[in-house]
């Protein structure tokens, strides 16, 4: 390829800030169905071979790049605009990449799928913008075995906003913090969350595509800072039974591609209020959110977390019910009180941010096409709500496990429209044996109830 080609001469300039800035090394990452980065390393001379391609992936050896072993390998193709140093290795930079087959886009690509329902947002004159709450656990080995909380005093019952447990674990989040902020991301707040060694960072929304390549490099970031520190950063759902799971709660809007202008946002910005718009696309959402759910809360353990009580500070505070609100957070989905945008409180932050958002938009892109009602809102804590007030108010439960979220997933012809014929397939396979293998196994629990008693 000649010099000259304008790609060339990107990526020469390319190369060029990267070397400056100290950078080695290049990764050409993509992720796999769970969302975890997967890449090759590339010395940066051969910066442009990688970004054209060069750089080669046996699917069959991940889980969620459905090939066979006979196949041919799919290539990485690297998002120039994605270019990321590492901040705390910064001789190496992370490239988000979409996956090819053949010189032509990988249908099974998590990063293509999502790429593909973007594409119908925008010829419909919309840009999808997502903010992702992260919401992680970073954890110690104990003396007695077992993981515990960093910090010693990180034991009380209500933990939420403990300055005492921010303060301790400081030195690995500032690194974090700073980290983020240097990457531009704009953090405006990080907190203890409701579970002692429970953190939440929150920074700026952005295009989807721009978060979910965002979310995918935090977790790696995460990890790899508090490993540096003695510490592991995980993303397990409900990693204890007596406390509150980590979400990944999608605060979504749609923007006008042109101008900018956010439509979900009433013309007087009346707080707590949202556009017609955007209730038609709250209705494709609810309409699928089985399906949906089976995507943004994607294990066997997820389903440990989306339940109604069952932490020591009271109410686990995610939703269980299909429907959605005002600022009340027993909705699946919610629109915060200063209005413009809704919240879906369902998502985990195991999910693949990929998937999770291409299923979302394209259930929220049907609903504003075919003009759909969501319904009354719920204003009130279903919560607290009896059964027969639930069904006198229309009030569905979201799946209440792995199998029987996955099933649904199978069920809905719009899920396989979206992943297409081989990731649709790839995902109910590997999550029913998921969910068959969970019930194989003999659990501590079992062992206690029934080992001495029969």
């Amino acid at each position: 390829m000649s010099h000259q080609h304008p790609a060339s001469d990107a990526t020469t300039a390319l190369q060029a800030d990267l070397r400056a800035k100290g950078v080695r090394y290049a990764l050409a990452s993509f992720v796999d169905l769970h969302g975890v980065s997967k890449a090759k390393a590339v010395p940066l001379e051969h910066l442009g071979q990688m970004m054209a391609g060069s750089e080669l992936f046996t699917g069959a050896a991940l889980d969620g790049v459905p090939q066979e072993v006979s196949d041919d390998e799919v290539a990485a193709v690297p998002d120039p605009a994605s270019a990321t140093v590492l901040p705390w290795q910064p001789e190496v930079a992370w490239f988000a990449s979409d996956l090819h087959l053949h010189g032509r886009p990988f249908d099974a690509c998590s990063r293509h799928i999502l790429g593909r329902v973007r594409q119908e947002a925008a010829a419909m004159g919309f840009r999808f913008n997502l903010g992702i709450e992260t919401e992680f656990f970073v954890l110690k080995k104990g003396a007695a075995g077992g993981w515990v909380p960093f910090s010693d005093r990180d034991t009380l019952d209500k933990p939420a906003y403990d300055v005492r447990g921010l303060l301790d674990n400081l030195p690995w989040l500032d690194e974090l913090v700073q980290a983020m902020n240097g990457l531009g991301w704009g953090v405006y707040s990080f907190d203890h969350e409701d579970g002692p060694g429970q953190f939440e960072t929150d920074f700026d929304y952005a295009d989807v595509l721009t978060m979910a390549d965002r979310l995918t490099f935090f977790k790696l970031m995460a990890k790899e800072i508090a490993h540096r520190h003695g510490l592991l950063a995980t993303f397990m759902p409900k990693p204890f039974g007596d406390r509150t799971g980590s979400g990944a709660h999608f605060n979504m809007s749609l923007a006008d591609l042109q101008t900018g202008v956010n439509l979900f946002a009433t013309p007087e910005a009346t707080p707590g209020e949202v556009t017609k718009l955007a209730e038609h696309f709250i209705a494709g959402v609810l309409r699928h959110a089985p399906a949906i759910c089976a995507v943004i809360a994607p294990t066997v353990n997820s389903y440990k977390r989306l339940v109604a009580q069952g932490s020591m500070s009271g109410f686990t505070w995610a939703p269980v019910f299909v429907c959605y609100g005002n600022n009340n957070r027993t909705n699946m989905l919610r629109i915060p009180s200063p209005g413009g945008r809704v919240e879906c409180r369902a998502a985990d932050i195991s999910c693949n941010p990929y998937l999770g958002a291409a299923l979302m938009l394209a259930a929220g892109l049907e609903g504003i096409r075919e003009q759909r009602d969501p319904g009354a809102p719920n204003l009130v804590n279903a919560y607290t709500l009896s059964a027969a007030e639930r069904a006198e108010r229309g009030l569905n439960m979201l799946p209440r496990t792995l199998g029987e979220a996955v099933e649904a997933f199978a069920a809905d012809p719009l899920a396989e429209s979206v992943f297409g014929d081989a990731m649709f397939n790839a995902f109910i396979s590997y999550k029913r044996e998921e969910w068959e293998s969970y019930h194989s196994a003999v659990s501590e629990w079992e062992q206690h109830r029934y080992l001495e008693f029969f």
